[in-house]
């Protein structure tokens, strides 16, 4: 089973690539769900209010893989689609592949502009800092004030990476763990008497 995944580790530096009087601005983002995709190109496009398209791909999660790709007004597949094939040649999740074009007055048919939006977002992904990172599953565990000792046990002789706690009436931690250890410290707490445990939805 497979734990870890890639991703950039903050935003590319901004990349320029002409072609036919063309330019092509390329960018790259992390991004960890759809709702940060509109801001970035809200913001790009104040940035850029004179180009003509801004086309972008992204792909977003890791056990379960979320992609969008758009042409934003070029011809079908010709920029979207060819960004989206850099994400995956990277191999790269939770990001942002956008390439920003300014019409230089030449028209550089479909396959000149499937090279230059594939060139531009090749070269933004690769301006990135490109970074590995585990796939982590969280769980919550509840349970009463009695029984803080066992859990704080199997914590510590396993390492656990708590993530939130709430010590109220009774205790709720939320801890995180990498995915090829979600059975083994499941089961840990699940064998203490009066202690629950359940993964925590996304």
């Amino acid at each position: 089973m497979i734990d870890t995944y890639k991703t950039i580790e903050g935003p590319s530096e901004e990349i320029l690539f002409k072609e036919k009087n063309s330019k092509f601005f390329g960018y790259a983002f992390p991004v960890q769900s759809e709702e940060e995709v509109k801001p970035i190109l809200d913001q790009l496009k104040k940035t850029h209010y004179t180009a003509r398209h801004w086309c972008y791909a992204y792909q977003i999660g890791t056990k379960t893989k979320n992609y969008r790709a758009n042409d934003d007004g070029e011809p079908n597949n010709s920029a979207g689609m060819p960004i989206y094939g850099q994400i995956q040649s990277f191999d790269v999740t939770n990001v942002l592949v956008v390439v920003v074009r300014y019409f230089g007055g030449v028209k550089l048919g479909v396959g000149g502009l499937v090279t230059a939006y594939k060139t531009g977002a090749q070269m933004a992904l690769e301006v990135a800092d490109i970074v590995e990172k585990t796939i982590d599953v969280h769980f919550l565990i509840r349970f009463d004030y009695k029984n803080m000792n066992k859990v704080m046990r199997v914590i510590k002789e396993k390492n656990i990476h708590v993530v939130n706690q709430t010590l109220e009436l009774d205790c709720l931690i939320e801890i995180s763990c990498r995915l090829t250890q979600q059975e083994e410290i499941f089961n840990a707490f699940d064998q203490i008497f009066e202690v629950s445990i359940k993964e925590k939805d996304a």
